[in-house]
């Protein structure tokens, strides 16, 4: 049987999942990282309700060549490349490039429209949360917990409203700590689970981290 929506929206949802972080409220050794663009209003209510700096890492999906809906990998800010063998056994090296090279011009154009010039946090040393609306297979995820990794975070957090039991126990095996608020038994799809999941825009991304670099 369908699971009624849980949450209104993404910023209730992050309301609801900061309740549940409140070990790292306060610490001047914690900051808060979204995957945009659905991450960032959930992030923001986790970073204000925990009094921490608030920043986006970009996650990009590669898209199998004329089927881009199917995630063979994922690219994260600094480079950082995770595949599917599965799925990457198909294809020749000249077009996995292909597809790196499109979505890395996306992260890079991503990031320099959402800081408005503003450096990215150092997160050597820190305990990062990363936030994110949902998960389902937790590609993404993942490739931003291996590059948080080489960039020197001393503990990764994962943080979501609502995950799959499968994402959930993949990412165990490899960041310090997953926090859901909801982990259903017959996971359906992220959007399932909130009564209002328009698309957040660009705009609606930076004008969060201009509030929270403000704060």
């Amino acid at each position: 049987m369908m699971t009624l929506p849980a949450f209104a929206d993404r910023r209730s949802a992050g309301q609801i999942l900061a309740r549940r972080l409140d070990d790292y409220a306060g610490r001047n050794d914690a900051v808060v990282l979204a995957l945009p663009r659905g991450g960032v209003p959930v992030a923001y209510e986790v970073a204000r309700a925990l009094r921490a700096p608030l920043d986006v890492f970009i996650v990009r999906k590669l898209g199998f060549p004329g089927h881009e809906e199917l995630a063979i990998g994922a690219i994260a800010s600094g480079g950082t490349i995770v595949v599917d063998p599965n799925f990457v056994l198909g294809l020749s090296r000249e077009q996995l490039d292909a597809v790196t090279r499109k979505e890395y011009a996306e992260l890079r154009r991503r990031e320099q429209a959402y800081r408005d010039d503003r450096q990215s946090l150092d997160i050597s040393g820190k305990t990062v949360i990363v936030v994110d609306d949902g998960l389902a297979t937790g590609a993404s995820m993942h490739a931003a917990v291996r590059a948080l990794r080489e960039r020197g975070a001393a503990r990764i957090v994962v943080a979501v409203p609502v995950a799959s039991p499968h994402a959930v126990e993949s990412l165990k095996l490899e960041a310090h700590e997953v926090v859901a608020a909801l982990i259903p038994d017959g996971f359906y799809a992220v959007g399932a689970y909130y009564e209002d999941f328009t698309q957040t825009t660009d705009e609606e991304v930076r004008e969060l981290l201009r509030s929270a670099a403000a704060a």
